[in-house]
């Protein structure tokens, strides 16, 4: 904090965490002359501007800038004419470029904790000049979810109530959508989708229907919920209950429909189905399989027999010869190679032997001889 000099630095947390004021109290400290700069509001001509004579500009959401604008803080980070403090809610990896994070030291922030959050609101209250019981104190810590700023704004609100009126059930009336708060635009939004994904991969359905309440309550998006569970019935579920990708499709078709607050409804039975449905990922790994191939040895020629033969000359080239249309053998499956030259022993797909899967693949393992390796 005594430093004269300081590095550009980028602080990466929630919203109210303490990102600005820390930031503001090191350009303070330095004594140097800094100016206070949200990138929203900001061209880059008048950042040039205003840039003029300053040696440390503290600059909040940083991830408005786009990329093309991040790169004007290259050259003077690198000549280090200018110090940067900037603050972002958004993880850095994914929206900061690579060359300005190269230049700055990240530090991440967490939510306050609840002692923290008790205490400020305490302190709140008596700057206030009001009384607020413990209770109130309590639920209003709660529901700030770690943002310090939040819980402030909270205070004042509840410390210019009535006296009667300051009971945790007359807040929670008054502000219902702060109980329920979800940041879209958030790590949490983020956070909340996978653990969705995750309980329902591990056949968990409470908690699959718990993550699944807290992003529709917290004003989600149905559409981004019904994506993740039409990539979660074929990646998690797969052959093993064909019926998940059609039923999470028809939940999507469902929610459209319906629309929102019933939606849930729809999202609710799906999200519960795709839980209890037994799991393969193996058509998910077997695509991986063959990518990795191609991305090696690059794709081999279709063998000749596979070739549609679309002229005469392609038919005089071999093109076809040799093909046996499956439909006109027993069971509609003849022996004959698909895969290319070099690649006729190698095996992508490896069938699990859960729900449905087990017995597709029993009938796949039996006319298939001799068995195809993974190498």
């Amino acid at each position: 904090m005594n430093a004269s000099r300081l590095p550009s630095l980028l602080f990466f947390g929630p919203p109210g965490c303490g990102k600005s004021t820390i930031a503001l109290l090191l350009a303070r400290n330095t004594g140097q002359k800094y100016i206070r700069i949200s990138a929203p509001e900001a061209g880059l001509q008048q950042l040039r501007k205003s840039l003029a004579g300053v040696r440390i500009l503290v600059l909040d959401e940083l991830h408005r800038f786009s990329k093309a604008q991040q790169d004007f803080f290259l050259p003077v980070l690198e000549s280090g004419e200018v110090t940067l403090l900037a603050s972002t809610t958004e993880n850095p990896s994914f929206s900061v470029t690579r060359q300005l994070l190269s230049r700055m030291h990240v530090l991440r922030l967490k939510p306050l904790a609840h002692s923290d959050l008790l205490t400020l609101a305490r302190r709140g209250a008596e700057a206030q000049g009001a009384a607020l019981k413990d209770d109130v104190c309590e639920m209003l810590a709660t529901v700030a979810h770690g943002d310090a700023r939040t819980l402030l704004n909270l205070v004042e609100y509840v410390a210019g109530l009535p006296e009667e009126k300051q009971t945790p059930e007359a807040v929670k009336a008054a502000l219902p959508e702060l109980v329920m708060r979800h940041d879209k635009d958030g790590d949490s939004h983020y956070e909340i989708a996978s653990a969705l994904i995750k309980s329902i991969r591990g056949s968990d359905p409470d908690a699959a229907l718990y993550y699944l309440a807290c992003l529709l309550e917290g004003g989600e998006d149905p559409r981004f919920i019904c994506r993740r569970l039409i990539l979660s019935a074929s990646e998690d579920i797969g052959l093993a209950d064909p019926q998940a990708l059609p039923m999470a499709v028809s939940c999507q078709q469902a929610v459209e429909f319906v629309g929102m607050p019933e939606g849930f409804i729809p999202l609710a039975e799906t999200a519960v189905y795709l839980a209890l449905a037994p799991k393969s990922n193996s058509t998910y790994a077997a695509y991986l399989n063959a990518s990795k191939e191609i991305r090696l040895n690059g794709p081999k020629p279709v063998p000749m027999h596979l070739r549609n033969p679309s002229s005469k000359l392609q038919k005089d080239w071999g093109y076809g010869k040799g093909y046996l249309y499956p439909h006109n053998y027993p069971e509609g499956w003849v022996e004959q190679t698909y895969l290319p030259d070099g690649l006729q022993e190698r095996a992508f797909y490896h069938p699990r032997e859960n729900g449905h899967e087990q017995r597709m693949a029993a009938w796949w393992r039996r006319l298939r001889r001799p068995r195809r390796t993974g190498k």
